[in-house]
């Protein structure tokens, strides 16, 4: 295949990436989205292996063949509740991937050089390239290799931590060794000298010292945050991701991953800033693993909880004109999406008007939610974000919050010593009554005691959330 016809494949593989990306925007295109993405990619690793001076394509064909099989086997085993760690450990083959290509360029570079210059003629694919670099050439290869190292180390720890803590196998809580910052500061300093050394011909050495401070980065910075901010922590790992691509796509020479690395890198960024501002969080301190503890005494409770049951329950939707529904992470883990699209049918037969209350961080996952309720067939004009309903709260019937806790948590606004003071949250508490489906009088997984379970109009509807709801659903008559 000639360069023109791949320099071809690779500007429309970037154009399906760019209309893959725009199509997620929105619920009812995020489906041809998705196949927009699948044939950019597919359309990339062709372009790719067939490209001139390319070696050993049978082996290329073979390890591809068995990364499609372990992907379509693990795709088909994971449940959506499984989804936000799936992702967390694909952003770690994305960071060791470009440790392995960073160490990889170095090496190669190492070798080319040890040749003489006759035979460096014969030389064919990344090898040929590299032989044709001068000397400034050379300088700027050492740059974008340890930067692609660097970010990939980080990328690969953190991603590894935070699937552990979406997976329940690590303490989801902020966890920081003595010294906190200054541990990382100090490594990214020696990071930096450790880089000045390798640029003035250090050999492999300061490479390596410089990965280990990275993944001790990566692990340290993602153990610091809480795992009420996972969702924040997952959006920024994507970003590192890219940017990690983007950094290698210049090691290689290859256009497409250096425009692909850049697109995911500035999409994560982008969302990872919106959830942040969604939070009242400081983008900064994100990247910092600096959120996610107390700042004081938790303000004091009082109050109690009051159990209600099914029966109670379906005579208030029954009696109710207006209902909203405000999904978490407890109606995934319970896979009742189902049921609330059929509670959500029934309950608008009968003419009432029923609404679903979206907040941007439910969930472990941006957009968790949404995937849910659009699996389970939910009209996507129903599905409000916190800001077009909130307002709508003191003027509804009966909400019903399913499994969550922080969005719907009224000390992010009347307890400034809250881990979550300043965040935006749905106001629920507002409405005539609120229905709370929990397993049971835990805190969750946040830890964070929540005020809205003791208010007076708020009952708890204690129990597995799909059981629950399958058994008011015959008494909405």
């Amino acid at each position: 295949m000639n360069i023109g016809i791949i320099s071809a494949a690779y500007i429309a593989a970037a154009v399906l990436f760019i209309l893959s990306l725009g199509g997620l925007s929105g619920q009812e295109s995020a489906k041809r989205a998705v196949w927009y993405g699948i044939a950019g990619m597919g359309l990339a690793v062709l372009a790719t292996v067939l490209s001139p001076d390319v070696a050993n394509v049978a082996i290329i064909g073979a390890m591809v063949v068995i990364g499609a099989i372990a992907g379509w086997f693990v795709a088909k085993r994971v449940q959506m509740t499984e989804m936000p760690q799936l992702v967390a450990a694909l952003h770690s083959f994305v960071g060791l991937a470009a440790v392995f290509i960073g160490f990889n360029a170095d090496l190669e570079m190492t070798r080319v050089l040890s040749i003489d210059l006759a035979a460096r003629d014969n030389l064919i694919g990344f090898a040929k390239k590299l032989a044709q670099k001068d000397a400034v050439e050379q300088a700027i290869l050492h740059v974008e290799v340890f930067l692609g190292v660097f970010i990939g180390a980080v990328t690969f720890t953190g991603s590894i931590v935070a699937f552990g803590k979406l997976a329940g196998k690590i303490d989801g809580g902020a966890n920081k060794l003595p010294g906190g910052h200054i541990l990382n500061a100090t490594a990214a300093i020696l990071s930096v000298v450790l880089g000045v050394i390798y640029f003035n011909g250090g050999g492999v050495e300061p490479l390596l010292l410089m990965t280990l401070l990275a993944f001790f980065i990566g692990y340290h910075l993602i153990m610091g945050i809480g795992g009420a901010d996972m969702p924040v922590v997952v959006s920024m790992l994507n970003s590192y991701s890219g940017w990690a691509a983007a950094a290698i796509g210049f090691t290689l020479g290859n256009d497409l991953l250096i425009v692909t690395g850049a697109l995911v890198g500035s999409s994560g960024a982008i969302l990872s800033y919106i959830m942040c501002k969604a939070m009242n969080r400081s983008f900064i301190s994100v990247i910092l693993g600096g959120f996610g503890g107390t700042t004081g005494p938790a303000m004091a409770i009082e109050g109690e909880q009051i159990a209600i049951d099914a029966e109670g329950v379906a005579a208030a939707l029954n009696d109710a004109d207006t209902v909203v529904i405000i999904p978490g992470y407890g109606m995934a883990v319970a896979q009742a999406q189902q049921s609330v699209s059929e509670l959500t049918k029934r309950l608008r037969a009968k003419g009432k008007t029923v609404r679903f209350a979206i907040h941007p961080v439910a969930g472990r996952l941006p957009g968790h939610m949404n995937v849910l309720l659009a699996e389970a067939k939910v009209p996507y004009d129903i599905v409000l974000e916190m800001d077009e309903i909130n307002e709508d709260f003191p003027s509804t019937d009966v909400v019903i919050v399913i499994g969550s806790n922080d969005i719907v948590n009224p000390a992010a606004q009347e307890d400034p010593n809250s881990p979550i003071a300043g965040m935006p949250v749905l106001e629920c508490w507002k409405a005539k009554q609120v229905f709370v489906s929990k397993r049971g009088q835990g805190t969750g997984y946040s830890g964070i005691e929540n005020p809205l379970f003791y208010k007076e109009n708020t009952r708890m509807f204690y129990g597995d959330a799909k059981k629950s709801l399958d058994a008011l659903l015959p008494m909405i008559d």
